[in-house]
């Protein structure tokens, strides 16, 4: 079977690679994740990283601090999430390379939208770190804008709980849980898929976004496929 996307973005949390310890990098669980990416790049998908910095800064724990230099920490944090993510890959043997959108070129490239999507093209999974380089924006933004940039298909955004709800599962039993959704119904309902910047974005670019809980097995290879999992946020 072949899969039903040839370029895709996942999108990671940063607390998805802290695991159980809530903090930090946790290497069982990053090393989870990075099998399940190997095996959809195995398939010649190519993928692209956007990665979040929440296991080690938020903007919100700068609180008192100047909102800027907060989301500069956070830029920073990315980074160190995008080398381990490249460490790991690298010695399962995947070619990656790490694009910053502040440059620090001792120990990564910086964003080069065409060098970006050459890698894409030799076979080269790509890791965007540093956000947009810019304070004020989220993840979820680079995620949206690099989509845009390097024609992803889609937005695969891997988080801890399965679906969008229209209230929190955890505290609310009785959650609607949606299979698919429009731009405008996430923006209206104010739903925690994206922040409504990025939301924005992918529905100005057509974009589509797929939420999906990454603890189950295999969920990023099944997106991939295009099984009927999560919720899916596009045109309707």
């Amino acid at each position: 079977m072949e899969p039903k996307y040839k370029r895709v973005i996942i999108k990671l949390s940063g607390e998805a690679l802290a695991g159980n310890a809530g903090h930090g990098i946790d290497t069982p669980t990053i090393e989870t994740i990075c099998r399940q990416i190997k095996e959809v790049f195995e398939l010649g998908v190519e993928i692209a990283i956007v990665v979040g910095g929440g296991n080690f800064w938020r903007g919100r724990s700068g609180e008192g601090m100047d909102k800027s230099t907060a989301d500069y920490m956070g830029m920073l944090a990315t980074c160190i999430n995008a080398l381990g993510l490249q460490d790991v890959l690298e010695e399962m043997g995947v070619p990656v390379r790490v694009q910053t959108a502040i440059e620090m070129k001792q120990i990564a490239e910086p964003y080069i939208r065409r060098k970006a999507i050459r890698h894409l093209e030799k076979r080269r999974i790509v890791i965007f770190a540093a956000g947009t380089g810019n304070p004020f924006f989220t993840t979820d933004t680079t995620a949206a804008l690099r989509a845009a940039e390097i024609d992803a298909e889609i937005i695969l955004l891997a988080k801890s709980i399965d679906a969008v709800y229209d209230s929190d599962p955890l505290i609310n039993p009785n959650a609607k849980r949606y299979t698919e959704l429009s731009y405008i119904d996430v923006l209206n309902k104010g739903l925690k898929v994206m922040d409504s910047t990025a939301t924005s974005l992918c529905m100005d670019n057509h974009i589509p976004i797929l939420v999906f809980g990454l603890n189950e097995p295999e969920n990023i290879l099944r997106a991939v496929m295009g099984e009927k999992i999560g919720t899916i946020v596009q045109e309707v």
